[in-house]
């Protein structure tokens, strides 16, 4: 029986999908190292506040200083990306990591503590973006959903690992800010722990392959095709060559000013799309259940071990329904997902406004939960972590990777990368001062709101990319 080409290409898919797979995931061990670095601050907040003896702006800025690395990292290495490729980015990110995590653990000050952080920053911003990229641009269209979605998966396993890791050193210490071992506190510890994923990132990344979709914007079309042979076949690489090129502009790489169209004068609304999304994400106040988790159970009336196995609760919840949205996103596709954790998530942050705002208060000012208000709030909490997790958490990363044309990725990942994380900084170092302030049922409120909006935003502006290629929809573009 002879194969029709659209078969035979299926086929070969399928010979090559374990390398695809290998390749994905190496790549997205970046996004673990994404998770854990954004998780291990979780359970030292109070610890860097007594070691550091900080207020409560001072210690919202030592959470939030790695964020605003992350928005200068997320900035920079899109066009760096495009300029020497997502590979050598992927390299210098994981020595930032390697070199954050022990300068964090080992800062004497709050000065060098920010210091540390913000490299791990610009580490953690230069993968966030360049991750999905990379994996959208090496990925068959029918499973790049579910493979970007492992950028996902490891964000939530990363963030898993930290919370449980920070709850059984302080667990095994007695606490954050006691000593645990060489003389050295816990906290210290647990971002020492972060070490040992990052050297495995970096071993991993010298075994995988340029981006073909960057090679061929360098010029470098023999090592374009060799790579795109190795994940199918020679006439489908002469084939997937031409069509790359059909979408870029002849004779130069792609550069920054390329989000301005030639046609309007103005920047493509499709950059104003991807920073709706990524703007909304954050708004929506899922890094404050993640940077802030064990404060907020402990402001709630937990004690700090309860706190953090609550943590581990919500991190174990995280992991479980990112699978969800493996499952689901080539299927169900990427716009009625969004929509549906839009709705999902408004409802649960309004369960808990409602539970915090009307809340007794002890006379030391913590909030008094009575009866069964306790249970709720954290079956609340973790409802809410749930529809993230197979919604807004994957779905806006899968989006940023594939929604944006060949000639201009680099170029939008970039200014969307600074915008996400500028939100990010917004958010995380704007809650110790609502909490104070306003209190927990408010602040709630506010991100609740924000879930209303970002439902109609989505059904009014974001467009569904579920099984197309990337080249069609840079075409779309143009």
């Amino acid at each position: 029986m002879v194969m029709d080409k659209k078969e035979e290409s299926t086929e070969v898919s399928i010979d090559n999908l374990g390398r695809v797979i290998f390749l994905s995931t190496v790549a997205a061990i970046g996004g673990f190292l994404f998770g854990f670095d954004s998780g291990v601050i979780n359970g030292t907040v109070g610890a860097l506040q007594i070691a550091f003896d900080s207020d409560a702006v001072g210690t919202g800025f030592n959470v939030a200083s790695m964020l605003l690395g992350c928005a200068v990292g997320a900035f920079f290495a899109g066009t760096l990306a495009d300029k020497f490729g997502r590979k050598p980015v992927l390299l210098i990110a994981a020595i930032g990591f390697l070199i954050s995590a022990f300068g964090s653990g080992a800062a004497g000050s709050s000065e060098m503590f920010v210091l540390a952080r913000v490299l791990g920053g610009l580490a953690l911003g230069a993968s966030s973006v360049i991750v999905p990229a990379y994996i959208s641009e090496i990925a068959p269209p029918k499973i790049r959903g579910a493979l970007t979605t492992l950028m996902q998966l490891m964000i939530v396993i990363g963030l898993f690992v930290a919370f449980l890791s920070n709850y059984a050193i302080a667990g095994g210490a007695g606490g954050a800010s006691e000593v645990f071992w060489a003389e050295q506190q816990a906290w210290q510890w647990m971002f020492w722990v972060e070490m040992f994923p990052a050297f495995i990132f970096f071993v991993g990344l010298l075994f995988i392959p340029e981006s073909p979709r960057y090679l061929v914007a360098a010029g470098r079309i023999d090592d374009a095709r060799e790579v795109l042979s190795s994940l199918s076949d020679v006439n489908d690489a002469n084939a997937k060559i031409k069509d790359i090129q059909s979408t870029l502009e002849e004779d130069r790489k792609p550069r920054l000013s390329d989000i301005i169209s030639k046609h309007t004068g103005k920047i493509h609304p499709i950059i104003w799309v991807g920073i709706g999304i990524t703007t909304l994400q954050q708004f929506t106040g899922i890094n404050v259940v993640f940077y802030y988790g064990a404060t907020l159970w402990q402001a709630a009336g937990f004690t700090e071990e309860n706190a953090l196995l609550q943590n581990v609760i919500s991190g174990s919840v995280n992991v479980l329904f990112t699978f969800v949205a493996i499952a689901l996103v080539d299927k169900v596709g990427r716009r009625p997902l969004l929509m549906i954790g839009a709705l999902g998530q408004a409802v649960m942050l309004g369960i808990l406004a409602l539970i915090f705002g009307t809340a007794g208060v002890s006379e030391s000012g913590a909030l008094q939960l009575e009866g069964n208000m306790g249970l709720y709030a954290l079956l609340s909490a973790n409802g809410y972590i749930a529809f993230f997790a197979f919604t807004w958490g994957p779905i806006m990363w899968v989006m940023l990777g594939e929604m944006f044309p060949n000639q201009f990725r680099g170029a939008a990942l970039a200014v969307c990368g600074l915008i996400h994380w500028s939100s990010n900084f917004t958010i995380t170092m704007t809650f110790p001062i609502l909490l104070s302030s306003i209190g927990l049922g408010l602040s709630y409120g506010i991100y609740a709101g924000f879930g209303i909006l970002a439902f109609f935003f989505v059904r009014s502006f974001v467009k569904e990319t579920k099984g197309r290629t990337l080249e069609d929809m840079s075409r779309d573009v143009r």
